[in-house]
């Protein structure tokens, strides 16, 4: 059976248990105060330690799927999501895990909303942090708009960040093969991470299964991704890159849904939890 892509319908990992629909309920209805509502439930694991939570809560960063995350924030603080909360009462995650809330949200608030996987880009340059964001469709436009739910609210209206402040992977990817991208030093980013075409290929393949509404973990590695990390892809799976990228940059979800459905790009189901 072909994959179907609705951005309306919670996929695999957005879903909510029925005992924990409660807590979404009195959502805003603009959809930038539901992602500052996301990003408010939230706290990365440095300022855990920071707080002195537990070492095992840093675990909770690993939680795919978004109804185990609402159930650790329905048991640390038993309230609707939209009302404020202490620090230690949020989920241990990234922005991965508040691109996941915010896109759960905006869909049981009656806006379309999907994932996007990339990097921070500050002045011009790919830092090589990754960065995950929320995009809903604004219909009076007819268009996409980019939220980054993992930072402050600025203004009136959504955090709008495109290709000045994110790039999603795709896009990243295609600027690499254009020999238009250049990288900013990690000791001036602030990041010692590496980063390079290896990074930007595996994380255009987890941007197609986040607009595929299956939205992996930053980390998650499927397919051909171990592979290209040990430098023996041939240069075809390039060209694959190449097309997804494209097909990413396209939107069109037949596809999308297409590409996903081949067994380089498919996510496992065993990994669907």
């Amino acid at each position: 059976m072909a994959h179907v892509i609705d951005y309306l319908q919670p996929g695999p990992l957005t879903g909510v248990d029925a005992a924990h629909a409660w807590v979404m309920q009195e959502l805003p209805a603009d959809p930038a105060d539901i992602c500052a509502i996301a990003r408010a439930l939230v706290v990365s694991p440095v300022d855990a330690q920071a707080l002195g939570l537990p070492a095992h809560r840093i675990e909770e960063r690993s939680v795919r799927p978004v109804r185990g995350l609402i159930a650790v924030l329905a048991q640390l603080y038993p309230e609707r999501l939209h009302r404020p909360r202490p620090p230690g009462a949020r989920v241990v995650g990234t922005s991965r895990h508040a691109a996941v809330l915010a896109c759960t949200l905006l869909r049981a608030r009656g806006f379309p909303a999907r994932v996007r996987a990339g990097f921070v880009v500050r002045a011009g340059h790919l830092t090589g942090e990754d960065l995950w964001i929320t995009e809903y469709w604004f219909g009076a436009e007819q268009r996409w708009i980019r939220t980054h739910p993992h930072m402050p609210r600025g203004g009136a209206g959504a955090i709008d960040s495109g290709p000045a402040k994110f790039l999603s992977a795709g896009e990243a990817w295609q600027q690499y093969r254009g020999g238009l991208l250049t990288r900013k030093p990690p000791k001036s980013a602030g990041s010692g991470r590496s980063w390079g075409p290896v990074e930007i290929s595996c994380a255009t393949v987890r941007d197609l299964a986040a607009l595929c509404q299956v939205e992996m973990l930053p980390d998650d590695m499927w397919g051909r991704m171990a592979q290209v990390h040990e430098g023996r892809m041939p240069a075809a799976y390039d060209n694959l890159i190449d097309v997804t990228a494209s097909a990413c940059s396209r939107g069109d979800t037949a596809d999308l849904a297409r590409l996903f459905s081949t067994n380089d790009l498919a996510v496992p189901r065993h990994m669907l939890s």
